[in-house]
């Protein structure tokens, strides 16, 4: 098989599939983006530092190594949380309605705080600014928020052209729409049988 259809064979075919299966399988992608982004939130890459050094070359214990290389903590820290909460994001999106959502709804907001006390744990006060690392959480929601917002409005927009579509244009109040003079016809039945003479 060529490259093109390993492709083709493995993508999603809503003649084969169902949305069951198809949310499954989103699931579990998510909760694995979910985990190993917590785990690099949790224990960023180089690890922290074990000791305390003071002078100007210092750092403190715990403190992640990483982070005192800025514009790239801010890069791993900005895209790690916006995967992070995107997962989020997916799990309780596709979990709705299902038994147990409270549960599932509550043991994910203690992992993202979680998530969040880590981060604050490990970066410096004065290295990062945490705004964009919130800001990075906040738009998977925000673009869903935003999307829900324009898919309401296009529907009430087509619901308001098809309703102005039956209806027609419409006339002016002022303006009576006069129909031409005809001549009316009185039937009378002249004859037991109803026939007009």
């Amino acid at each position: 098989m060529t490259r093109k259809s390993w492709f083709r064979y493995f993508q999603y075919d809503e003649r084969k599939e169902t949305p069951a299966e198809a949310r499954n399988v989103l699931l579990i992608v998510a909760g694995l983006i979910a985990a190993v982004t917590f785990q690099a939130g949790v224990n960023p890459p180089g690890g922290v530092w074990q000791d305390t050094k003071e002078g100007p070359d210092g750092h403190s214990a715990g403190r992640a190594i990483y982070s005192y290389k800025t514009r790239e903590f801010y890069i791993f820290l900005i895209s790690n949380t916006l995967a992070f909460s995107t997962s989020i994001h997916l799990l309780i999106s596709l979990t709705h309605r299902f038994p147990f959502h409270f549960e599932v709804i509550l043991a994910t907001a203690s992992m993202v705080v979680t998530y969040g006390s880590s981060i604050f744990a490990v970066t410096p006060d004065d290295l990062v600014k945490f705004r964009y690392i919130l800001l990075a959480a906040a738009v998977p929601f925000a673009i869903r928020f935003m999307l829900q917002v324009y898919t309401r409005l296009t529907r009430m927009c087509c619901s308001w052209r098809a309703t102005c579509i039956h209806l027609g244009p419409r006339t002016s109040p002022r303006i009576s729409h006069v129909e031409p003079p005809y001549e009316r016809q009185i039937v009378v039945p002249d004859n037991p049988n109803g026939e007009n003479a």
